[in-house]
This record gives structure tokens, C-alpha cells and sequence, in this order.
């Protein structure tokens, strides 16, 4: 009649030594480094922040974080790598406005978007803008607005890639102003920065943190912000929506592990990404460039990504933007 009884007390030890285990495995996370993907070339906006967030990350967490760029496909390919790594904490990604966007405009995404990734936290948020070389002759966003309806086709914009932040303003930007021109996609904004000095592209909507070193240094010429109020960081910069009414657009950034990752280890993620975003080294330089720190619980970013979600679905639509 005992047997029974030990059967169950055998089993309720061994169910209570493989909960301890795994409390006692996630109190000591991390053991060894974390990869942070990003899913851009070296070198752009998304890029900067991440390695500025990483360093501090490192030493909250005592391990170092390492980057990873993986571009391409407008960001699916390194988002992709992360929905498909271990969800142990050890893999997560730096995730920006395309990876709210992308679901409107990809047919088939190779993850379930809304179930692929949980939340860690929303870095910050910050307006793009619209930059051509110093020896540009446009000087105004008015001036681009009348060059492109001179001359249809002709004018040249640069991206970090299809889906991302500055693909779409450009994309909405020619369909409220009523002007044709070409988008010119790369694997990150390094490289179309790169091409834009050099003449092969004529402007490109970048994000703040892409292009406001080269403003500072007097080689880009800033026309207009893409947010709907003006930016303290790009001080005399209009709004774009000031000239094409209705113009609104914004990028952000966001940590995301994959789908099934332990609380535990998502909490001392959040953790520590808030006190590097925090830092004031952190929050100086991207502040500079016009970004806000929010350094968000995984919540807020859960509720502001599906906000943009369904924000940009209508926007797609109406304006009927494809991924090219």
C-alpha cells in the first residue's frame, strides 16, 4: 500500500530538484556572453545604438555582449536568426521600425511575428531626417518637392533597406507630394551613406542617429524632420509635414528575445539594458542625436509595437507602398 505513496513522494522530489535547478541556472544567467543581432551592416544609426547599449549591458551583466550584424532583406534575415535561436537569453535582437512594418508588407514572413519574440524593453525613440550632400542644390524640402515633379523619376533616394524607417518616409513622401522618384535600397546605412556622399544617391531619409554626425560636420545639409513637432537635436530643421501636410514618420528601438525565453533571464535583461540606456554616456550621445530614452518595461514595448503595427498596416494600404 506504500508503494503508490513513494511513487508520488519520489515524484514530487524530483519535479522540486528540476525546479530548483533551473531557478539556481537562471540566478546565475548570464554564464557566458550574449549575442546581440542586428540585423543592419556595420555602421548605421541602429548599429551605434547598439554597441553604445551593448557596452553598458556588459558591464551590468558581467558578460560581455557581443554584436552581431546580420543584414539583409530588410531586417528579416538577423530577426529571423534570433526567432530561430535557443530561447535562453543568450541570442537577442536590436529591432527598429521595420520590424513593425515588415508583417504589412512581406506576403510571407519566415516567423509568426506576433509569436516569434518576447519583449525585453523599448530603447528609445527619434525622428529621421531628410539629408542631401553640402553641395547639394536643394536647399529646402520645397525644393526637392519641385525638382521631383520637374523631373519624374530622376531624384535618387538611398535606405537602410526595404521595410525600414527611411524606405517607408520616402515611400510616403512621394505619395502625399505627388512626385516620383527612385529608391535605392542597401544592407544598412552605412554603406547608403556612404553613396550618398559620394554622389551616387541624391538624399536619403535617415534616422537621427545615421546621419547626425555627418550634419554636425557641415558634409550633409538637413532639410526637414520627419516627425510631426521639430527635434531640439536638429535646432532651425522644419518639420517635412510643414511643406507635404499630413507627412508623419518615426524610428525607434527595441531588445526582443526569442518566444519562450525564461522571465528570469528577460528580467535581467530589462534590467540591464535600463541602467545602460540610463548611463550618461548612453543617454548624452543618442539625446544628442535626437533620440528619446524611454528604457522601457517589456510590456510598454509590446503595447507601442503593436500600436505601430496597426498604425502601418492602414498606412500601406491607403498608400499602397510595396516591399519592392
Amino acid at each position: 500500500m506504500q508503494a503508490p505513496f513513494r511513487s508520488t513522494a519520489a515524484r514530487l522530489a524530483l519535479a522540486a530538484a528540476a525546479t530548483l535547478a533551473a531557478t539556481t541556472a537562471f540566478a546565475a544567467f548570464p554564464e557566458k556572453p550574449v549575442h546581440l543581432v542586428v540585423p543592419f551592416a556595420p555602421g548605421g544609426g541602429t548599429d551605434l545604438i547598439a554597441r553604445t547599449l551593448g557596452a553598458g549591458m556588459s558591464r551590468e551583466l558581467g558578460q560581455q555582449v557581443i554584436i552581431d550584424n546580420k543584414p539583409g532583406a530588410g531586417t528579416i534575415i538577423g530577426t529571423d536568426l534570433v526567432a530561430r535561436s535557443t530561447p535562453d537569453g543568450y541570442t537577442i535582437v536590436m529591432a527598429s521600425f521595420a520590424h513593425a512594418v515588415n508583417p504589412s508588407l512581406v506576403p510571407k514572413l519566415p516567423y509568426a511575428h506576433d509569436k516569434a519574440f518576447t519583449p525585453i524593453t523599448l530603447i528609445g525613440r527619434g525622428p529621421n531626417v531628410l539629408v542631401v550632400r553640402a553641395d547639394s542644390p536643394h536647399k529646402s524640402v520645397a525644393d526637392i518637392v519641385a525638382a521631383g515633379k520637374a523631373n519624374p523619376g530622376k531624384l535618387t533616394f538611398a535606405s537602410q533597406g526595404n521595410g525600414t524607417s527611411a524606405h517607408l518616409a520616402g515611400e510616403m513622401f512621394m505619395n502625399l507630394a505627388k512626385v516620383q522618384m527612385v529608391h535605392v535600397p542597401y544592407r544598412g546605412a552605412g554603406p547608403a551613406i556612404t553613396d550618398l556622399l559620394g554622389g551616387q544617391v541624391d538624399m536619403i531619409f535617415g534616422t537621427a542617429a545615421a546621419v547626425s554626425t555627418m550634419v554636425d560636420s557641415g558634409k550633409l545639409r538637413a532639410l526637414g524632420v520627419t516627425t510631426a513637432q521639430t527635434s531640439a537635436a536638429f535646432e532651425g530643421v522644419p518639420t517635412i509635414g510643414a511643406t507635404v501636410p499630413g507627412f508623419a514618420v518615426e524610428s525607434w528601438y527595441g531588445l526582443y528575445a526569442p518566444a519562450g525565453t525564461p522571465a528570469e533571464a528577460i528580467q535581467k535583461l530589462n534590467a540591464a539594458a535600463k541602467k545602460a540606456a540610463h548611463n550618461p554616456e548612453f543617454s548624452k550621445k543618442v539625446e544628442h542625436e535626437g533620440v528619446s530614452v524611454i528604457a522601457s518595461d517589456p510590456a510598454e514595448l509590446d503595447r507601442y509595437v503593436k500600436a505601430e503595427e496597426a498604425r502601418w498596416k492602414k498606412i500601406v494600404k491607403e498608400n499602397n507602398i510595396k516591399s519592392e
